[in-house]
């Protein structure tokens, strides 16, 4: 038998057990990041699988690829209605927010751990950022619905925050390695990341978007691919180019997220099971990394820097951010709450291990046990937070899908299906009063078990599941006679 061989049956078994402890994550209150780190641990060398695993680099370059198709996916799920609620503080917490939190964190690492200055400074950086993956998953499984203006914000910073996490790392590495760098000398390395990262993303997401409206591929499973390739190439080339590859691949998935072409539903579907995917390798990998006898050694001083993240840092950073942006003081303490460490802290923390840093492995360990308390306590308070709040929305709203069918993607057209809530301006009103779009079509409307063939004065009630024919460029105005501000 070959090596590979039995890699793949691992992988396999592997793979499919974190699948199934997803499951768990509902039941129990658990982040599903937990769940997966668990399986990799228990797979580990203290574990019953005993598979010896510590190839940091080989780890670094499973969290990156998976990294990429966990942003691109975030960004191909934003929509420009988050963007326009959420910027301004999304963008702030995204810089000064995690630049503060790292200072804080880093500061009492320092203490605590006993280290140098710039070594502390480098534990609070790593830590400094919230997970998109972690978000992503707890506000998807929580539960329960919050204010959009929150979600939007919670999930538009944990998806933009991750380049300037990695900048703060790399750039302290710099400064304890090379003696001669200055911190001045970081400003430049900052303007190039974010620069080139920008612009490289805005330039993909837009030659992805008028190349997938412009190409017929020859098989339909050949979309999703294409549209995938496109994330990874704006990576690629902003690395290359000195800039932030993970910035760049989500300014590119929020592009194409919001742009519309044939087969879309399909691609994102699939797109979005091949990031669960991502994740599921990520996390059993760095559990695997992780040697738990070792990860318990400094649990004391893990779980002081933990409380000074949780309780201190990120609320007195934050929360001042959120009140001068308008926000509630309970919608910023739930936002302030929801910081959820995740699989990028404990990449960024492989780093000193690659370049065999001293204090590395018991950096690494920390970060480790850190991100543990966080997804454990935060992730799984997140409904109980919110509830006692009073930040959680009774009714629930669902939003429009498009129902992929060969013959109208072909002809760029697409079948969406609407379901009327309470809040719909489309209430009580005929489809003759609706302003359609031009050659927009209303199919079919199922009420209850009845079926109806609208015609123009058909009343529209609560709760019909609407079907709609329009073009791919009008589902933005057709939703707008569906839903209203609140939804």
């Amino acid at each position: 038998m070959f090596a590979v061989d039995h890699i793949i049956l691992l992988s396999a078994v592997l793979a499919i057990l974190g699948v199934l402890a997803s499951k768990l994550s509902p039941r129990f209150g658990v982040p599903v990041l937990v769940l997966f780190l668990g399986v990799g641990m228990l797979a580990g060398e203290d574990g019953i699988g005993r598979i010896f695993f510590d190839n940091a680099d080989a780890a670094h370059a499973i969290g990156t690829f998976a990294l990429i198709l966990i942003l691109f996916d975030g960004g191909l799920q934003t929509s420009k209605k988050s963007i326009a609620q959420a910027w301004k503080p999304a963008a702030l917490l995204a810089t000064i927010g995690v630049i503060g939190t790292a200072v804080i964190t880093g500061i009492a690492a320092m203490v605590i751990l006993d280290l140098p200055l710039y070594k502390g400074l480098l534990l609070g950086a790593i830590v400094g950022s919230t997970d998109a993956a972690a978000v992503f998953s707890v506000l998807r499984n929580a539960g329960i619905r919050i204010p959009s203006k929150i979600k939007s914000t919670l999930e538009l910073e944990s998806a933009s925050n991750d380049p300037m996490a990695i900048f703060l790392t790399i750039g302290l590495i710099t400064l304890i390695q090379d003696s001669t760098t200055k911190p001045i000398d970081l400003l430049s390395l900052f303007a190039s990341q974010m620069g080139v990262g920008a612009i490289v993303g805005l330039a993909i997401g837009g030659i992805a978007v008028w190349l997938f409206r412009r190409i017929t591929l020859m098989a339909i499973g050949l979309y999703p691919v294409f549209v995938m390739l496109f994330g990874v190439l704006s990576f690629g080339l902003a690395a290359n180019l000195n800039g932030s590859g993970f910035l760049a691949t989500f300014i590119t998935g929020v592009i194409v997220g919001n742009s519309r072409f044939a087969y879309q539903r399909n691609t994102f579907v699939f797109l979005d099971g091949l990031a669960w995917l991502g994740q599921i390798a990520m996390f059993v990998i760095l559990g695997l990394l992780v040697t738990p006898t070792e990860l318990f050694v400094n649990w004391k001083e893990g779980l002081l820097i933990a409380f000074v993240l949780i309780f201190i840092a990120r609320p007195l950073v934050v929360m001042p951010i959120l009140l001068l942006s308008k926000f509630s003081f309970k919608a910023s303490l739930l936002i302030s709450w929801v910081g959820l460490r995740g699989s990028v802290p404990i990449i960024l923390a492989i780093f000193p291990l690659i370049f065999g840093m001293p204090y590395a492995e018991l950096i690494f360990n920390v970060v480790f046990f850190i991100v543990l308390i966080s997804a454990l306590l935060q992730g799984s308070t997140l409904p109980y937070a919110a509830r006692k709040l009073g930040l959680v929305l009774d009714d629930e709203v669902k939003e429009s899908s498009t129902l992929e069918i060969v013959k109208v993607a072909k002809s760029k057209r697409e079948l969406i299906e609407i379901e009327v809530s309470k809040l719909s301006p489309a209430l009580h009103k005929t489809i003759s009063e609706l302003a359609l779009p031009d050659n927009t079509v209303v199919a079919m409307i199922a009420r209850g078990e009845e079926t109806l063939i609208p015609k123009g004065s058909t009343k529209i009630e609560m709760g019909d599941q609407i079907f709609i024919i329009t073009k791919l460029l009008d589902k933005s105005a057709v939703e707008l006679c569906f839903y209203s501000e609140q939804e």
